[in-house]
């Protein structure tokens, strides 16, 4: 502890973010301060800590920070910093998916509308639609009963030839020149009236084109209207008749019980709910009031900001404000009702919070036990020296040497990341080599170790290869000739599950019922999975004869045979020996013969 009672003593009376580390120099916290002197100090005290806080000290060997010029500067680089390391005892926004909005492009001569997943200030936004109503059920409707274009078609000087939705009658042709500049903008007034939520002169539209069409014995356009009417039912059930039509706000609820929260939103925009969404979590460290804020700096930095939040919660307002509005340049405010409307949904969001917690605890608790819990228990059996937060895994696909690809799938606390996935052709092996293919592999993808590509392609903690001792002693190799360190290594062999480790050359044998296994399991699988599809890619766009020319016994006659019964070259490759033996020509020894050329994967 000298060492960082030494540091402690050097911390500046500014506000920043401090960066705590663990042996293997492993981010494990992130935290904001408005001073970092009392802040980080706060943690070395022999005063009486929370569990987890006391587990987070505990693993601490290194800390460092980042001076800001203010807190709500700190507060910004905090979330980078969480988003970019995830730390272990920080709370994380892991679903951080946007939702769609509608929007109308009024900056245009001649407004179209679209569904997009980004907010600017180039037009008219109505939005996020959070699920049971399809944006382009919506966008379908504005064009049907108003005919605002939802082309990009540029409107120019010289008209163009109407298009389709022109004779369908869901367009009056601007780019043709057919429609005036204020005719076209009543239409766009009305669409903006409709999205806004006047849902009843659509309604009617849509009920009087529908009895048209039933009148003329047109029942599937009939039905189609009938459908988009039940969906403006749907969407009026969503007004809340006792909100003023121009709140923009989100209702934010929080519910924990010591180890597992959830924080609950409640969606309106226009006086109209738009949706709801639970987030569960595991409880960070610090206070409910900094957990919270955490959260929704990491939430809003991807979705829209509204005018208004109502939650229950304390957080710190003036500092949330100022990141509000360096992001939207308005003024936001903060509601606890007490009574009214704004109560009742404030009440609905908490008891979704509630419900959703006492239903998701096993569930929270099962999936902890197949990631991190399977991380720690795969850290003791194995001996590892460090947390395996972040395992890359390697496969090898081909088949007699022919298209030889591998693939690296990478999994974080336990979960497949699949953004991190790679894949590689073998360009310097010769024939069905796979230790040499693996080698190649790994020499590439560890090589952009300690090169500006370490940040997108991070260390991991541990490398799985799917083999036995031959692939581990290979990648043992191909380490000790790049000098890579920091690394700890793991084969797993398919036939009876044995581990073996530079530390265990004989083998580790867990329990085939153990999550640690389970999950090695996983992420053998998985990059297996994914060299294969990759390789099936690349095989099948090859010429059909340079692939069933390597098999013995199919000529021509019986590769058109198989081409004319199959269709594709993926179906015969994916056809059982039954199948293949019912094809002219093709008996059951021959069958066997091409089913056991494509099992070679």
């Amino acid at each position: 502890m000298s060492v960082l009672q030494e540091k402690l003593k050097l911390l500046p009376d500014s506000p920043g973010v401090y960066i705590m580390l663990d042996a293997a120099g492993t981010v494990i916290y992130v935290g904001k301060a408005r001073v970092l002197k009392n802040r980080v100090r706060q943690y070395f005290h022999s005063s009486e800590k929370p569990q987890k806080v006391r587990s987070m000290v505990e693993n601490i060997a290194d800390f460092s920070y980042i001076v800001a010029p203010t807190e709500a500067d700190a507060l910004a680089l905090e979330n980078t910093l969480i988003k970019k390391y995830k730390p272990k005892y920080n709370i994380l926004l892991k679903d951080d998916k946007t939702y769609p909005y509608i929007k109308v492009h009024t900056r245009e001569d001649f407004p179209r509308i679209s569904v997009t997943r980004r907010v600017k200030k180039d037009g008219r936004y109505f939005g996020p639609y959070m699920g049971g109503i399809s944006c382009k059920d919506i966008v379908d409707v504005c064009a049907k009963i108003y005919g605002i274009r939802t082309c990009a078609v540029a409107v120019t000087a010289t008209p163009k030839k109407p298009c389709l939705n022109y004779h369908l009658h869901r367009c009056p042709a601007p780019c043709a020149h057919l429609i005036s500049r204020e005719e076209y903008g009543k239409i766009v007034e009305n669409v903006l009236s409709f999205l806004s939520g006047n849902y009843e002169e659509a309604e009617a539209l849509l009920r009087e084109k529908m009895e048209k069409f039933a009148g003329e014995e047109q029942f599937e356009l009939a039905l189609e209207l009938r459908d988009k009417i039940g969906m403006l039912s749907k969407l009026k059930l969503r007004r809340i008749t006792s909100m003023p039509r121009d709140v923009d706000a989100d209702v934010w609820a929080y519910d924990g019980n010591g180890l597992y929260s959830v924080i609950s939103v409640c969606v309106t925009r226009k006086g109209v709910m738009q949706g709801s969404r639970n987030y569960p979590l595991e409880e960070g460290l610090g206070e409910r009031q900094e957990a919270l804020l955490s959260f929704l700096t990491q939430y809003y930095t991807a979705h829209e900001i509204p005018h208004e939040l109502i939650l229950d919660e304390e957080v710190d307002e003036a500092l949330f404000a100022e990141f509000a509005a360096r992001k939207t340049g308005r003024k936001l405010t903060f509601t606890h009702p007490k009574t009214g409307v704004k109560r009742e949904l404030l009440d609905m969001a908490k008891r979704n919070a509630k419900e959703y917690l006492e239903k998701s605890v096993s569930a929270i608790q099962h999936k902890n036990d197949m990631t991190k819990n399977a991380c720690l228990r795969l850290q003791s059996i194995l001996g590892l020296k460090q947390y395996p937060k972040r395992m890359e895994c390697y496969d090898i696909s081909n088949i007699s040497g022919v298209d030889k690809v591998g693939s690296i799938v990478v999994f974080e606390e336990g979960e497949a990341f699949k953004s991190a996935y790679r894949r590689f052709r073998i360009k310097t092996v010769e024939g069905a080599n796979d230790f040499a293919s693996l080698q190649e592999v790994l020499t590439r993808r560890l090589s952009k170790l300690g090169t500006e590509e370490e940040e997108r392609f991070p260390k991991p903690q541990l490398i799985v290869i799917d083999g036995g001792k031959g692939q581990l002693s290979a990648v043992q190799e191909v380490f000790s000739a790049l000098g890579v360190e920091g690394i700890e290594l793991a084969a797993l062999a398919k036939q009876e599950e044995l581990i073996f480790t530079p530390a265990h050359p004989e083998g580790v044998r867990i329990d085939r019922r153990d999550y640690a296994l389970k999950m090695l399991q996983r992420i053998r699988d998985e990059a297996h999975r994914f060299a294969v599809t990759y390789f099936r890619s690349l095989h099948s766009k090859r010429n059909l004869a340079s692939v069933l020319d390597e098999i013995e016994g199919v000529g021509g006659k019986k590769r058109a045979a198989l081409m004319q019964h199959f269709g594709t070259i993926d179906k015969i490759m994916r056809a059982d020996a039954g199948e293949l033996a019912a094809v002219e020509g093709i008996g059951p020894a021959l069958a066997q013969k091409i089913r056991s050329y494509f099992e070679q994967l």
